[in-house]
């Protein structure tokens, strides 16, 4: 395993980290057995860094983490969020980033992953009707307080951030970087660079679609939320495809899987970059670890910004509203 120094920290973390999100919800069935194998088998293998958030399974995930890594707390940078409400149906009910709500939001994840304090606490999703200065004040108490850490925002927008940060330093910016998914290269991954925040990219294997495990929307179970993404659906589903072709083929000529190239392609995007790619099973687990591995050339990689160029993926990554919270 390498390591990576966060920025703005004290945290050393794994070059690799672990989403968890799938292990409660969104992706089909869950097994919570094979879920927390997954997660002790990441902290056997240098993995440190793990995310989650009070919304994933509308609390279970957080519960789940909890459960996994208690007895080796110390080993651990932990990652959750706020800010996405849900009610206990799991009904999505908006978001908030009020100063009372991010207090009842951090005692409430801490309760359920049994911890004492959050590593790093993240605004999962920027409230636009609260100013940035306030719910990031409420944040950086908490801090004061010694229940979390250090702070982090996810999918704000580059002058968000800015606004953020001269409230308090962040540590973490995380938003969605992959292959297919290259907009925080226009000014978001700069704007973290002069302010040395440190970008942890989640979904860095487009969501499983840069695995090449999918080969028609039929291949996803009934219940999983990606067969309601654009970049799932119809003539966007299929033109997405070519684009895994052209990555596996030269995923192939390197002797690995696509979904490692796809990863070395992320690492490679910097020192300051943090892929976190979710699963729920050991092997994949292990597979997107031995990405670490793989060495890229500079004609590696002129020849996948050639096969996956910026803009070149089919649709939306999410769907109409859900695209209107995000980069704000």
């Amino acid at each position: 395993m390498r390591y990576k120094k966060l920025d703005n920290s004290s945290f050393t973390v794994s070059a690799i980290g672990l989403g968890c999100m799938g292990m409660s919800e969104f992706y089909g069935p869950r097994n919570e057995e094979e879920s927390i194998a997954t997660i002790h088998r990441a902290l056997d293998l240098g993995v440190n860094f793990l995310d989650t958030a009070d919304m994933y399974g509308t609390g279970h995930n957080e519960e789940l983490v909890g459960k996994a890594i208690k007895g080796r707390r110390n080993d651990i940078v932990l990652a959750t969020k706020f800010g996405n409400v849900r009610g206990p149906d799991g009904s999505f009910l908006g978001i908030n980033g009020r100063p009372e709500y991010v207090r009842r939001a951090c005692e409430a994840s801490l309760r359920r992953l049994n911890i004492e304090t959050i590593d790093l606490y993240y605004q999962h999703r920027v409230d636009g009707s609260v100013p940035i200065e306030e719910t990031v004040g409420a944040m950086a108490r908490l801090v004061e307080e010694g229940k979390v850490r250090y702070l982090g925002l996810s999918e704000a927008a580059p002058a968000t951030i800015r606004r953020a940060y001269r409230t308090y330093p962040i540590t973490a910016l995380q938003t969605e970087y992959s292959l297919w998914s290259r907009d925080p290269e226009d000014e978001i991954l700069s704007t973290c660079r002069e302010l040395g925040i440190a970008f942890v990219a989640y979904s860095p294997l487009g969501r499983g679609f840069l695995t090449g495990r999918f080969k028609s929307v039929e291949d996803l179970a009934p219940e999983d939320f990606r067969s309601k993404h654009p970049r799932f659906q119809g003539e966007n589903f299929k033109r997405n495809l070519d684009l895994v072709c052209r990555v596996e083929q030269i995923a192939s000529e390197k002797g690995c899987k696509a979904s490692q190239l796809a990863l070395a392609w992320v690492l490679a995007q910097g020192e300051d970059i943090v892929p976190i790619p979710g699963t729920t099973r050991r092997a994949h687990l292990e597979e997107n670890i031995a990405a670490l591995q793989l060495k890229l050339s500079p004609q590696d990689l002129a020849r996948i910004n050639e096969a996956a160029p910026k803009g070149v993926t089919a649709g939306e990554r999410y769907a109409e509203a859900a695209m209107k919270v995000v980069n704000l």
